[in-house]
């Protein structure tokens, strides 16, 4: 019936603050930045990798009365929105490393699953990202 997921979405708070940590902290790229007068669609996504893309949406119209959008808001803040996405990474404890550096907010350093090493970070609104490294082979 389906082919594929090609977008999915996390609420930011700020916009320009999420595109400047997104894109300046994690080096993530633009997909899209487009004013569509009644939003502004503005998606991401991992370099060389156009299929999936992540929209970085703003609480509110067209999805959102002023009363629930603040209430999207409060979650947010309080990181109750659940896993955002997993990047992936050919060396998760080197990306710790520089992500550490860069000011990101770690919650759990890298560990040996059986899915491979995994660590959490959350971005400057609360979302949880997760990293991971596949095992070898």
């Amino acid at each position: 019936m389906f082919n594929r997921i090609t977008h999915s979405s996390i609420y930011v708070l700020d916009q320009d603050q999420a595109l400047d940590f997104y894109v300046g902290t994690l080096g993530l790229e633009v997909e899209a930045d487009v004013d569509l007068g009644f939003m502004r669609w503005l998606t991401i996504r991992v370099p060389g990798s156009p299929d999936n893309v992540v929209l970085l949406e703003k609480p509110g119209p067209p999805n959102h009365d002023d009363a629930t959008a603040e209430q999207v808001r409060e979650l947010v803040a309080k990181g109750a929105m659940g896993l955002g996405f997993i990047l992936t990474t050919d060396d998760v404890r080197k990306t710790h490393d520089e992500l550490k550096a860069k000011g990101v907010e770690i919650t759990d350093g890298p560990t040996e699953r059986d899915y491979g090493i995994d660590m959490g970070l959350r971005d400057p609104f609360g979302n949880a990202i997760r990293v991971t490294q596949p095992p070898r082979g």
